[in-house]
């Protein structure tokens, strides 16, 4: 859906080539969500569906000029104006893969968590890095403060993952702790277990006859 919206509000402010959105898409978002372009026409094609965009001028469709509408206007405004839903949240793989290496024999879930973490660290300083030179170009224009402003999304989603990684090694640790100190007590109380006090052998003392050895 971000892409449907993404150009809308590109054409806003003025006609526009599928090749010039996709250019202008990219540059805005700092080409952190390269688009192809038969995204890009794929769309402005469900667009002029839905009545959203019309073509404006000859030409076949990748020639041809795309513009606005006031349909469009106001779905972009009610987009604007409308919270991104986060109840029906996309799918996450890391979130997936650990949901089930937790519970598939054989699977070390600690090196899985520890590999992800040393990645997501990496990703987050090249990041960092790209903020730094950013905010030392100083910027000038409202396609770099757009820029900066997706790098640091990603820095805090980063840091996010980073925390929630550490919190799900903690978990783990803890769960496996709980497991270790409970089974014995389980062992115990199975029946048919052998009661270790009733058991276990006399000791050579009390075994022995009252008239000595053997």
């Amino acid at each position: 859906m971000s892409i449907r919206y993404g150009l809308l509000a590109l054409l806003e402010t003025g006609p526009r080539y599928g090749s010039q959105l996709r250019t202008e898409f990219e540059s805005r978002t700092g080409a952190t969500w390269p688009l192809n372009i038969g995204q890009v026409y794929t769309t402005l094609s469900r667009l002029e569906r839905d009545g959203l965009i019309v073509p404006e001028g000859g030409g076949d469709a990748k020639q041809q000029l795309y513009a606005i509408t006031g349909t469009g206007r106001r779905e972009l405004a009610d987009w604007y104006a409308r919270p991104v839903d986060r109840t029906q949240p996309a799918r996450d793989e890391l979130a997936i893969k650990l949901a089930l290496a937790v519970g598939t024999p054989g699977v070390d879930v600690r090196a899985i968590i520890q590999a992800q973490r040393a990645h997501t660290l990496k990703a987050m300083q090249d990041y960092t890095r790209l903020k730094a030179r950013a905010l030392a170009a100083g910027p000038d224009s409202q396609e770099e403060m757009a820029w900066l402003l997706v790098v640091e999304q990603l820095i805090f989603a980063a840091e996010a993952e980073v925390r929630w990684l550490d919190h799900c090694e903690s978990r783990l640790l803890r769960f496996a702790a709980d497991r270790a100190a409970a089974s014995p007590a389980a062992e115990r109380d199975t029946p048919g277990a052998p009661d270790p006090e009733r058991e276990a052998p006399l000791p050579r003392a009390a075994a022995e006859t009252p008239g000595g050895a053997a």
